[in-house]
C-alpha cells in the first residue's frame, strides 16, 4: 500500500519542481472579432448514409471471395 501511495505522489511533488509554468491553452483576446475564415455549420442527419439491408441465407464463402476479389492480375 505504501508503494502505490508513493507512485501516486510521486509525479506531484516532480510538477512542483518545475522550472517554468505550462504554456497557455486558451487563446487570448475576443474569437468571435478575429479575422479567421470558418466556414458555418451545416445540418447533416445521423442517417443520410444509411442503406436497408435484409437478412440473407448463408452462401458458399467461396463464392463470396471470388466476388470481392479486385479485377487483374495479383502480382
Amino acid at each position: 500500500m505504501k508503494h502505490l501511495f508513493f507512485v501516486a505522489a510521486l509525479p506531484l511533488l516532480a510538477s512542483g519542481c518545475a522550472a517554468t509554468l505550462p504554456p497557455n491553452v486558451i487563446a487570448p483576446g475576443d474569437l468571435a472579432a478575429s479575422l479567421a475564415q470558418v466556414r458555418p455549420p451545416r445540418y447533416t442527419s445521423p442517417v443520410s448514409g444509411y442503406t436497408h439491408r435484409v437478412p440473407v441465407d448463408p452462401q458458399p464463402w467461396r463464392n463470396q471471395n471470388d466476388a470481392q476479389t479486385p479485377e487483374g492480375d495479383a502480382s
